[in-house]
């Protein structure tokens, strides 16, 4: 399948939601939100299991906060439509929480630089491909699950424990995710 990415369209007046860029998920355009989990040449990768399994080792940093404990979770995202209104972020202060496509399907990873509360101008949008994961950086804001096409499934690794470690915000101005063209 290839997928074209939508350009942002010129400035629309105040009462307009903008259109926001969707840009492809890379490791270096990811690096400020925190990392991106793929099994590629990039990472450092080993044989193991008598030849059998190929490792690929310490893919992203789990962070689970004073007093908290690392726990896996499976999460089951329904298809979004688009274009999709962004209206709301959230974020984890006290930890680092990973999401591992396991339906092959490609999604949406809307994210804001860790800090005061987002704006529709600080707004990162990235078409993530269906073997690639992400792990955001405790305190980076991000919109929940955006699957695409299909009911998706992720493996998720955040932490449990005491505190308080979800904050939401609802954006003064929405933006507007556009359609993808598919090919």
């Amino acid at each position: 399948m290839t997928i074209t990415l939508s350009a942002p369209t010129s400035a629309a007046p105040a009462s307009v939601s903008p259109t926001l860029a969707v840009g492809p998920l890379t490791r270096d355009a990811f690096a400020p939100f925190g990392e991106l989990i793929e099994a590629n040449e990039a990472a450092q990768h080993f044989t193991i299991n008598a030849g059998n399994t190929e490792r690929y080792h310490d893919l992203a940093r789990i962070e689970p906060g004073p007093d908290g404990r690392v726990i896996v979770s499976i999460f089951r995202g329904q298809p979004r439509t688009l274009p999709f209104t962004v209206q709301m972020m959230e974020r984890h202060p006290l930890a680092s929480q990973a999401f591992v496509p396991l339906s092959g399907t490609p999604y949406l990873v809307v994210v804001a630089p860790a800090g005061e509360t987002p704006t529709v101008d600080n707004l990162k949008v990235f078409l993530a491909r269906g073997d690639q994961g992400v792990n955001y950086a405790p305190g980076v804001w991000h919109h929940p699950l955006l699957a695409l096409n299909a009911v998706c499934d992720f493996l998720v690794v955040d932490r449990a424990g005491p505190g308080h470690n979800c904050d939401e915000v609802s954006l003064e101005t929405a933006g507007i995710i556009p359609a993808i063209e598919r090919d």
